[in-house]
């Protein structure tokens, strides 16, 4: 069987053998089958079919040489692998576990067709190469279109970072410039003070945001320190703030089980206050907000729901991304004082430090429902194995 035939008619094989790699990779834990196969399938079968477009030896030549871009198979094979590229970028994954991808699906392949027995060819060193050819075209576009898309977030989370600290920090060097000149009235004073305070508070929060998101970044992952505590009267404190900070906003708070566990109090109030205020920032604030808890055998599952207009479902997928404007291309994302669009990225990261996970689901009828469970204690998080092994096996 020649390799563009094999790889037609044994996909689910090297499927098998794809996802098997990629889940050994951290950020692909919680993801389920088919976000872990994601565009390979597109991929293999664009590779097949570049595979069996060359006949000649010019085009053999003009194939090795990248001379046949433009072409109906080139494009699919540049989409496939565009596609893949940025989906795994929103995913977590960092440049060299993308690049490990493409190494384990060469080997199956070629591991598989040969444990097939196929029988000799006199076209399968040409096949083998075109092979190559086409999944290093593949990888070029996937590393090209990652490193592209890198640098379009940086230089817009710059542009966020730059807008959302110049108010903060013009309310403080306006009330600075007020104070020596304020009248010998303490309370115009306590106020100037005050507004000096709120904008330094503002200002931490985002530094503090900043600084999670390079420390997830650079590979480091959130730090936790856990201890015994129970998550129900943490759900109460939060809820009770930021009810007295919208008092135009209904919350509602209900629990069933046992709600303790060993956990790190002040990474789990972030969690949850992330999610709080994205709930009221995004829901319709004549609709209640509501928390619920629910104590399991090993997990506690947290959901909360709001009703406002729903997430688009192609957009579902972006909604942890780090630097997600809002739910549409058309609909720019207006962020909550104190935050810089991080909130969910960093609800996701700490949830995951936890060994839990955390998803979404959102339409007109049921509302925006966001749901992390997390286990009692400590569970036994594999490391991470961008490259380990040649083989996926």
């Amino acid at each position: 069987m020649r390799l563009a035939q094999f790889i037609e008619t044994q996909m689910e094989s090297i499927l098998v053998k794809w996802e098997a790699f990629a889940r050994t990779i951290l950020p692909a834990a919680p993801m389920d089958s088919l976000a872990l196969r994601d565009h390979a399938a597109d991929i293999l079968l664009a590779t097949a079919r570049d595979i069996e477009s060359v006949h000649t030896e010019a085009e053999r030549l003009d194939k090795s040489l990248g001379y046949r871009n433009g072409s109906a198979e080139n494009n699919r094979l540049n989409q496939a692998s565009e596609s893949h590229a940025i989906n795994r970028l929103g995913s977590g994954f960092n440049l060299m576990q993308l690049v490990s991808e493409y190494r384990a699906l060469r080997v199956s392949v070629l591991t598989l067709w040969r444990a097939s027995l196929p029988q000799a060819d006199v076209n399968d060193v040409d096949d083998v190469n075109l092979f190559h050819d086409s999944i290093d075209q593949s990888l070029a576009k996937a590393v090209s279109s990652y490193t592209d898309r890198v640098e379009e977030s940086r230089d817009m989370f710059l542009a966020i970072l730059s807008h959302d600290l110049r108010n903060p920090l013009n309310s403080i060097g306006m009330s600075a410039q007020l104070i020596p000149g304020a009248r010998n009235d303490n309370l115009e004073r306590t106020e100037l003070a005050g507004q000096v305070s709120a904008g330094v508070a503002v200002m931490t929060r985002m530094i503090s945001d900043l600084l999670d998101y390079t420390r997830t970044r650079l590979g480091a992952g959130m730090p936790v320190d856990r201890a015994p505590m129970d998550l129900g009267k943490l759900c109460r404190e939060v809820v009770a703030e930021f009810q007295s900070g919208n008092p135009d906003v209904t919350i509602t708070l209900a629990s069933t089980g046992d709600l303790t566990g060993e956990w790190d109090r002040a990474r789990l109030r972030q969690v949850i206050s992330n999610l709080l205020g994205n709930a009221i920032q995004h829901g319709n604030r004549s609709a209640p907000n509501a928390l619920m808890l629910k104590g399991e055998d090993h997990q506690v599952v947290f959901t909360i729901h709001n009703h406002g207009t729903p997430i688009p479902p192609g957009e579902l997928a972006k909604v942890f991304d780090p630097l997600a404007r809002g739910a549409g291309s058309q609909k720019p994302k207006i962020n909550r004082p104190g935050s810089i669009g991080l909130g969910l990225y960093i609800a996701r990261e700490l949830v995951h430090a936890h060994g839990g996970t955390i998803g979404v689901t959102s339409s007109a009828e049921a509302g925006t429902v966001f749901t992390f469970h997390i286990p009692r204690h400590c569970p036994v998080i594999p490391k991470s194995r961008p490259g380990a092994s040649l083989s996926p096996n």
